[in-house]
């Protein structure tokens, strides 16, 4: 009942515990070390990483699946001024305030700079406010509007406007600031410090899943660990605004950066320039491989078959990076990160009821929706009654941006049989000379 009650009065009277040894002292701890209740990070010299990971959460954003978990990223400067940047997500608020507390080590918070609203990073503002009624906020003006959309206070009399590549000194700091708007909100800025050659870049350079006491991305294996989860949050959060991802990269390209801090995932420093290739890539629309992903939608197993067929002919002309999805039970993050890394798509799928099979569908629609293009597409069709679904997945496609469309298409009619074999041999031929094999 002590302990419960000192929890309820740390969380309603959150000032009374700035100071952590006040803090141990209150609840009846010994004088002794609490270290093990704080995961924080010095990243340099008066910097640290105060964020925490939710392993409980399975779908980020209610939609992205993360099955171990997501990471939130918020970082904090005690040098001559006390300087937070970014909040946090309320499901790792006691994590979160319990990190600040340990590292102010009873100090005040002056500042609080704010590079992004979203509520993943800014739910817990309000409380913050409570805490350390004192702080001074630091952003642009379309920040300023979405706090008074979130929350029902306004604060405009401790909100400090900064505009593009505005500069400051807080201590013995120095900010400078850029607006990267659609990146992929249009409140979105990024900070640089220059005296640490830092640059917080909010929600670019993220990654999905937890982190697991690595925090530098150097300390795992970018290509087996970090790249493809890198690429599904780029293309599923990220992908549809590359042209305004470009226009970042271009603002930031001159700067003298050692360490980058994104609001999820890891920090970059020796590894920042892999997924900075990555990004020009992926924001120019680039695939990573030549190679060939063959989504299916199947109900009997017959488009499967041909799907099959089709990668086998593939393999033997050349083609070594072939996938095979299924559509329904893959997932549609993962599908959108897979048409974001391969150079040729082909699209099999059955009719269902006269119209494209709906998993399908709904697989183009992301797309779409996410603005892929520069690809080489190729259909295969199935239909009992009549083959209707690679009429919609022509139409589908010819309205995306820069999409080849591969003549050469594959038509069954219930099941693979002899005639079918000259059309996916067709098909196979056809990718394998666009990839200039």
């Amino acid at each position: 009942m002590r302990e419960l009650f000192h929890a309820l009065l740390y969380i309603h009277e959150p000032l009374k515990y700035n100071g952590c040894e006040k803090y141990k002292k209150e609840r009846g701890d010994p004088a002794g070390d609490l270290s093990e209740m704080y995961c924080v990070k010095e990243l340099r010299k008066d910097l640290y990483w105060v964020g925490a990971t939710d392993r409980k959460i399975s779908l980020f954003e209610n939609m992205y699946p993360v099955p171990d978990g997501m990471s939130y990223d918020s970082y904090l400067f005690t040098g001559e001024k006390t300087v937070l940047v970014d909040t946090a997500d309320k499901a790792v608020a006691r994590q979160f305030f319990e990190n600040i507390a340990h590292v102010l080590e009873g100090r005040d918070l002056d500042y609080l700079i704010i590079n992004h609203m979203e509520p993943d990073h800014c739910a817990t503002l309000g409380d913050l406010l409570l805490r350390y009624p004192n702080v001074r906020i630091i952003s642009n003006a379309k920040v300023l509007g979405m706090i008074k959309q979130f929350f029902d206070f306004d604060p405009e009399d401790r909100f400090d406007t900064v505009k593009e590549n505005d500069e400051i000194e807080i201590g013995d700091l120095r900010f400078r600031f850029f607006m990267t708007p659609m990146v992929h909100w249009p409140e979105v800025m990024m900070t640089y410090e220059s005296t640490g050659k830092t640059l917080f870049s909010a929600d670019a350079f993220g990654v999905f899943g937890p982190l697991d006491g690595h925090i530098f991305a150097e300390e795992t294996d970018y290509e087996m660990d970090v790249r493809a989860e890198a690429r599904r949050y780029y293309s599923n959060i990220v992908g549809r605004y590359g042209p305004q991802v470009q226009a970042a990269l271009k603002k930031t390209a001159d700067l003298e950066i050692e360490m980058v801090c994104p609001l999820h995932g890891f920090i970059w420093k020796e590894d920042f320039p892999k997924i900075l290739s990555d990004y020009e890539k992926w924001s120019r629309y680039e695939p990573e491989v030549k190679g060939c992903l063959i989504l299916v939608g199947s109900i009997y197993g017959n488009t499967e078959n041909a799907s099959n067929i089709l990668a086998m002919k593939l393999a033997e002309k050349g083609v070594r990076d072939i996938k095979i999805r299924e559509v329904c039970s893959y997932g549609v993050s993962n599908i959108i990160s897979d048409a974001f890394r391969y150079s040729h798509i082909v699209f099999a799928s059955v009719t269902h009821d006269s119209f494209l099979f709906e998993a399908m569908e709904n697989v183009i629609h992301e797309m779409t929706t996410h603005n892929l293009q520069n690809r080489t597409i190729g259909v295969i069709e199935n239909g009992s009654w009549v083959a209707q679904s690679g009429k919609r997945i022509t139409e589908m496609v010819q309205a995306m941006k820069n999409m080849t469309l591969i003549e050469e298409k594959v038509s069954l009619k219930s099941s693979v049989k002899e005639e079918n074999l000259a059309q996916i041999e067709a098909l196979a031929d056809r990718i394998a000379i666009s990839m200039k094999l």
